[in-house]
């Protein structure tokens, strides 16, 4: 059984806007109290925007406390602390309508905040506005989304536990995209392309849908994707897809299948090295490396990053899947210098 410690959930403080600009304008502070959270959960009636969250964690007994909020997103990770220690931890949530993938439905308004881990304890939590959080916004199919129900995760759900105060995730990814369907639907790029501030990162991986998409057409997509971002100042950066588990006799992953080779044999990912080579667009090669981890993982090993024990399903990741894969994002925008050395999970 899980354990829940309150000790001191004293300044939940917030700030509501009135008008439309999120989180903008903030003119009251509603008395907010214990009722805020429950013992495995809180929320805040905030308008969309972009939130600070500062927690503290622990208290009189042991415990091990995990962070999640709205559509199943993993914020904190889990925190061991010892008796009778709190510890402070901030993260950085993008608030938004729907929560989830942007095709599905709205959710619940506000920001909502999971407690989790072996033994959570929260001691204390302030929520107010972030004015100068930088963003990182996802575009890509299902292998990226806020997916919204066990066991599946996408590697973009996964990615805000890995950041620092200051850096959110913006999650437009959604599943069963192509870059033919993601471009032509009003509530994806048409939505997705005016949010882009001056500066945001913006991770694009979509290939695993575009099975009958030709060459040329699928290149040119990219290249829109690619100039829409610049022509709002945000800083592209190409992502090409995970692997599929789909081993051969020897133990490689060198075929069609699972190297995103498609039915009209275009290499998805090789077109993707080569727009971001002719564009001059930061290339973070998630095929090379998934691929490199799922063969030195082997046949059985690489089973638990799938969710191939649950579904037999080679291609769409677990929770564990999902954050080893985000990590690897994570680390290849450090190693780039596009993020700063931040935040890395527990454990």
């Amino acid at each position: 059984m899980r354990r829940f410690n309150i000790a001191l959930l004293a300044a939940v403080t917030l700030s509501t806007a009135l008008s439309a600009a999120p989180a903008q304008a903030h003119d009251r502070t509603p008395p907010l109290s214990i009722a805020n959270c429950t013992a495995t959960a809180c929320h805040f009636d905030v308008p969309p925007g972009t939130y600070d969250v500062t927690v503290r964690l622990g208290g009189e007994s042991a415990a091990s406390t995990a962070v999640s909020g709205e559509t199943r997103r993993s914020l904190l990770p889990e925190t061991v602390t010892a008796a009778g220690q709190t510890v402070t931890r901030s993260f950085t949530v993008d608030v938004r309508t729907p929560e989830g993938e942007p095709t599905g439905p709205d959710g619940t308004p506000g920001l909502d905040l999971a407690l989790g881990g072996s033994a959570p304890a929260l001691a204390g939590i302030r929520v107010t506005p972030a004015h100068h959080a930088r963003q990182i916004i996802l575009i890509g199919d299902s292998t990226v989304c806020d997916q919204p129900g066990d066991p599946y995760s996408g590697w973009g759900q996964q990615l805000p536990q890995f950041l620092r105060k200051g850096v959110s995730v913006a999650n437009y990814a959604d599943s069963g995209e192509s870059t033919v369907t993601y471009l032509a639907n009003p509530l994806l790029w048409g939505t997705v392309q005016p949010l882009i501030n001056p500066g945001d990162l913006v991770l694009v991986q979509l290939a695993h849908n575009d099975k009958t998409t030709d060459e040329a057409t699928y290149r040119a997509n990219l290249e829109t994707l690619v100039a829409g971002i610049r022509e709002m100042g945000g800083r592209p950066v190409l992502v090409t897809p995970i692997v599929r588990r789909w081993f051969n006799a020897d133990g490689t992953l060198n075929n069609d299948t699972a190297l995103l080779v498609n039915g009209l044999g275009v290499d998805l990912p090789g077109v993707v090295r080569s727009v971001a080579a002719a564009e001059g667009v930061t290339l973070i090669d998630l095929t090379a490396q998934t691929k490199a981890l799922v063969e030195s993982l082997g046949v059985d090993g690489s089973k638990a990053i799938y969710l191939y024990n649950e579904k037999k399903d080679n291609t769409h990741t677990s929770v564990h899947g999902a954050t080893v894969y985000a990590g690897l994002v994570r680390d290849a925008l450090v190693a780039r210098h596009l993020l700063p050395e931040g935040r890395v999970p527990v454990g």
